[in-house]
């Protein structure tokens, strides 16, 4: 057996299945079947989605299993979110000051100026 083969070059819909076949009782059936959002990810997303269910959705461990930067981590899970019907939150300003913080890029004073603005 293979993956579905999406995407599929120049389609923009998801596919439609029409017959669904059980092997170890050979029983087929037919019909308009729409495969759901989960379906129809790419290999890249679904391998992210799995990752990040593993890691019970802590993004941070997502960044530390990929050895990527937080921000690059959190741009494939609003890419996922897209992927599945869903418009990513916009990013809280107070999340990038507290960010820089934990790397050590800035200082707690700092950190605490740029929070009560």
């Amino acid at each position: 057996m293979r993956p579905l083969p999406i995407p599929f070059p120049d389609e923009t819909e998801a596919p439609l299945v029409t017959e669904l076949v059980f092997p170890s009782s050979g029983t087929k059936v037919s019909g308009v079947f729409e495969l759901n959002e989960f379906a129809t990810l790419t290999p890249e997303n679904l391998e992210f989605l799995r990752l990040y269910i593993k890691v019970r959705g802590n993004l941070k461990e997502v960044e530390r299993v990929l050895g990527l930067s937080y921000p690059t981590v959190r741009a494939r899970f609003d890419t996922l979110l897209r992927a599945i019907g869903y418009e990513p939150e916009l990013a809280d300003p107070q999340d990038e000051v507290l960010e820089k913080l934990e790397k050590g890029e800035i200082t707690a004073d700092e950190a605490a100026r740029k929070l009560r603005r």
